[in-house]
């Protein structure tokens, strides 16, 4: 059903123009300067301001978003914000161009306003009462909605009076010891992929080697390990899940399926029902998805944005989430089904902050303990027979999980190739002025005087322990101590003082020493082009270690009372008083692991610290540095990595497993005398410090990359020449018609050729995004390159891993460059450790391997991966499979042979024999 556009005026602006239509009248074209001032005299329709402000140079641009309207009226539903997004979701006609965007707006708009007098409004429950709160707060849309918003007969309930509580469960067995064959691996995988499906005898072998993780484990400490290497298109997700599902079902057990990308696991979440129903006949759920605590709504810091701690535009955001809250599947803000656009129309700074950034939970101590999303995914996952979870988790909670008998024992670490990465960062210690003050505020709690933050989750240690300190009195004495030493810790503003030569205290003042030391020894360049700066921990004089060690007794001083507090903390769990409830312990239960985690950072940064001016540890590398961005300062520190994360990987995370895979498109090398190399990956993967022998497996990817790829390098683009680079990138992307994934090794380079070209572009019908320069955030920027085949988009590394765009959006990957690693200090020891230039090398083919995945993703693909750059070397040709053809040529002949398949790509072959070049084997 149609319904009234609103007659208000309407505004779109985009690289190609501006338009405004009148409530009643016609749309125009206009100046942005004119567009400016409409905007100032009036609030106008527009469809994401923040884009709109920057498309116009006015970033103080506000008015009737229609994306906040969307939001209120359909709470956790999917949107692309664009235009055609915006019609496909509501069920209108697309545009017929910009200049008809303004007219869609007008019409979206009154058909969302009319959706509130609708009975069929599916969430129309608190709608109500959120919309009290947001006319207080002045939000533009409530004048206009609260005529169609009557108020309900029955009082609506609060948010947190609605959301469900969790229950406690039996503790689930342990798994029966069973076998798989491969006869019932390939019967299950049948089952899967469905009657009639294409029967690939690569997906069948991949199916039955990754049984192999699943039998039982021969001695402690011996897991099954198997690196397996899938090429694309085999059908790797149910290849997997056809054993693992089998395996849970016979043995009663858990699998974890771990991935390094948001993208993937909403793909693994797809690809599970075709094994698993939504729900049990019980009405627990077989399959979870869990993330960090980072990822969800902290219902406490909410309360508290509600009540007043959130002002401004803020408070409007807090009360939309709310409303999202209420209709939310599982409260996960980060790539969850709150819409990822959300954020920017206010700042992604507020939605952080309704996360647990930084571990502060203060769980069975907080009201909304019972019905908390964070603990209610917990839970279900040890009750799900498949648990989808992201590397970063899986290492976190070996490390220092709360539950030991809940750690995974059968792991598949799908993008097995980022489980080294995962491992550097999660196996790292940094002293910085940020970490110094996140501890201080867990320690001592908010210090401003006048503030909200109090009744939140930010609460120091005196205010979560008070009963314990006044019921234990070493407890209560060992807390005051430790709010004392926490003195010791830098506070706000610590950053200026450091620029101004006046640190205070220990930690501040070996700050400084960080940072002035830094700057003295810096080498890299990066102080002229404003990018963080390192110097190595060595050769440092006296005086440095002198403050290195009195910031190593203020350490020392905070620790010891936390020991203390530990204790007595386990004393009271072992020998509780008659008030301390389930709750209660459940409360210092918590508060025990957040202690150990503290506990467990200090020791890190006294090693880190008891190093300086002595000999290297040959484990690990340690360096001074002070981060940028665009020169401008914003954290100074100390950095630990191991020399070889995977070390701490295998000791930790699998080393206690029965079973686990590590598997991907890109896990080994090509080359060696089999055409398969698997040093690297062996390295890698952490295999090589476990008493195991691993298993190895390789299937090929059944895509003719012969016939429906080529990569092109292109030889007449000069390094450094920016004009040139912009226009061989608009040059492609007009040949191609859009449909072009932009790659680049340096964001400066990537936003001056956006810069140059985007308007160009636009005016020709071929809208370009690009990240850091758009307000969006990238897994939106992806869902736009998506939805629309003649957009393109910029980006860097996350946009060359992860990225799953089949069809027609994407036929054409473009890198300005070699992807050469960066020359830092951990690179240069990691590089010195394992041989040299070959190690540059197998990253470099990594990279250029992961990117040119991104490119043929189904067997109708075609496409061209195009390298802007001559100074190609031969050796690194391997990274690309062996069939595809690989031609050195001038941009002019990449145009040429560009052209061709946009032609067919579009049906519109005409003469292929004229059409086609010379020589050229590539047939779309």
């Amino acid at each position: 059903m149609e319904h009234a556009p609103l007659p208000l005026p309407a505004l779109h602006a985009s690289h190609g123009g501006v338009w405004l239509r009148e409530g009643e009248g016609q749309t125009r074209g206009l100046s942005k300067g004119e567009a400016i001032m409409a905007a100032a005299d009036t609030p106008l329709l527009i469809l994401n301001a923040p884009l709109v402000a920057s498309r116009l140079g006015y970033p103080d641009l506000s008015g009737l978003d229609v994306l906040e309207l969307f939001a209120f009226i359909h709470p956790a539903r999917f949107i692309v914000p664009t235009p055609k997004g915006l019609a496909h979701a509501l069920g209108l006609a697309e545009p017929a161009g910009d200049d008809d965007v303004p007219r869609l707006l007008q019409q979206a708009a009154g058909t969302l306003v009319a959706t509130c007098a609708s009975a069929g409004w599916a969430e129309r429950e608190g709608a109500w009462s959120a919309l009290q709160s947001l006319a207080r707060l002045r939000w533009p849309w409530a004048q206009i909605l609260s005529p169609q918003l009557p108020r309900p007969e029955r009082a609506e309930k609060w948010l947190f009076s609605r959301l469900p509580e969790w229950e406690e469960t039996a503790e689930r067995a342990q798994p029966a010891q069973v076998s798989l064959t491969a006869e019932e691996v390939a019967e299950r995988l049948e089952q899967l992929t469905g009657q009639g499906a294409e029967q690939r005898e690569g997906q069948r072998l991949y199916a039955i080697e990754a049984a192999h993780l699943f039998a039982p484990r021969p001695r402690e400490a011996a897991p099954h390990i198997l690196l397996a290497q899938a090429g694309t298109g085999i059908g790797k997700t149910l290849g997997y899940l056809a054993p693992a599902s089998l395996w849970a079902e016979k043995s009663g057990g858990t699998v974890w399926v771990s991935t390094f990308t948001k993208n993937l696991q909403r793909q693994l979440r797809q690809e599970s029902r075709r094994a698993w129903p939504e729900r049990r006949m019980d009405g627990s759920q077989p399959v979870v998805v869990r993330k960090g605590r980072e990822n969800y709504l902290c219902l406490l810091n909410l309360e508290d944005a509600l009540q007043g701690g959130f002002g401004g535009r803020a408070a409007i955001l807090a009360q939309l989430v709310a409303r999202w809250a209420a209709f939310s599947q599982d409260g996960d803000m980060i790539g969850g089904d709150l819409p990822g656009w959300l954020g920017t129309l206010f700042r992604a700074r507020a939605i952080r902050s309704l996360t647990d950034q930084r571990g502060e939970c203060v769980y069975a101590g907080c009201p909304h303990y019972r019905k908390c999303f964070i603990e209610r995914a917990a839970r279900a996952s040890a009750e799900a027979d498949l648990v989808i979870a992201n590397h970063a988790l899986v290492m976190v909670n070996a490390a220092r999980g709360r539950d030991h008998a809940q750690r995974p024992t059968r792991i598949i670490f799908d993008e097995g190739h980022h489980v080294f990465e995962a491992a550097d960062s999660t196996f790292s210690a940094a002293l910085s002025g940020s970490e110094c003050i996140e501890l201080r505020r867990w320690v001592i709690g908010p210090e401003r005087s006048g503030g909200r933050g109090s009744s939140g989750r930010r609460r120091g240690l005196s205010a979560r322990l008070a009963d314990v300190a006044s019921y234990d009195e070493q407890g209560g004495k060992a807390v005051t101590e430790a709010v004392a030493a926490a003195e010791a810790l830098p506070t706000e503003g610590w950053l200026q003082r450091l620029h101004d030569g006046e640190p205070s205290g220990p930690l501040e003042a070996l700050l400084a020493a960080v940072r002035s030391l830094t700057y003295a020894r810096d080498e890299s360049g990066g102080q002229e082009a404003g990018y963080g700066i390192e110097t190595e921990a060595a050769q440092l004089d006296g005086n440095f270690v002198e403050l290195a060690g009195q910031a190593q007794a203020a350490l020392a001083a905070l620790r010891h009372p936390l020991m203390k507090l530990a204790v007595r903390l386990d004393a009271l769990l072992e020998d509780p008083p008659d008030w301390l409830d389930a709750q209660g312990r459940a409360r210092i239960e918590g508060a025990r692991h957040s202690l150990q985690w503290r506990i467990d950072l200090l020791s890190a940064w006294e090693a880190l610290l008891d190093r300086l001016g002595g000999p290297p540890d040959p484990d690990f590398v340690d360096w001074l540095a002070v981060d940028r961005s665009d020169a401008r300062e914003f954290d100074v520190g100390l950095h630990r990595h191991f020399l070889d994360p995977a070390k701490p990987f295998a000791r930790t995370v699998l080393e206690g497993t029965h079973g686990a895979m590590l598997t991907s498109a890109t896990l080994m090398e090509r080359g060696g005398p089999s055409g398969e190399d698997w040093d690297g990956a062996l390295a890698r993967s952490g295999a090589n410090w476990l008493d195991v022998r691993p298993r190895l497996s390789a299937t090929q990817s059944p895509f003719d990359y012969g016939a429906q790829a080529e990569v092109l390098i292109v030889t007449d683009i000069r390094k450094g020449d920016i004009p040139a680079l912009a226009g061989a990138y608009a040059r492609i992307i007009e040949a191609s018609q859009g449909g072009v994934l932009g790659l680049f090794t340096a964001i400066r380079r990537m936003r001056a050729v956006h810069g140059r070209i985007a308007d160009r572009l636009a005016r020709s019908g071929l809208p370009l995004y690009a990240q850091h320069v758009d307000p969006i955030d990238t897994g939106t920027l992806v869902d736009i390159f998506r939805d629309d085949p003649h957009a393109s988009l910029l980006g860097t590394d996350a946009l060359r891993d992860g990225v799953d765009v089949p069809g027609r959006s994407l036929r054409c990957v473009v890198m300005e460059q070699v992807p050469w690693p960066r020359p830092g200090i951990l690179h240069r020891a990691r590089r010195a450790a394992q041989g040299g230039s070959a190690y540059d090398d197998r990253i470099i083919r990594a990279r250029l391997a992961q990117a040119f995945g991104r490119l043929i993703r189904s067997k109708n693909d075609h496409g061209h991966f195009i390298v802007l750059s001559a100074a190609f070397p031969s050796r690194l040709l391997c990274a690309f499979p062996v069939e595809t053809p690989v031609i050195r040529l001038t941009l002019e002949e990449a145009l040429q042979r560009i052209a061709p398949v946009v032609s067919l790509r579009e049906g519109n072959p005409g003469d292929r024999n004229a059409a086609q070049p010379a020589g050229s084997s590539f047939e779309p």
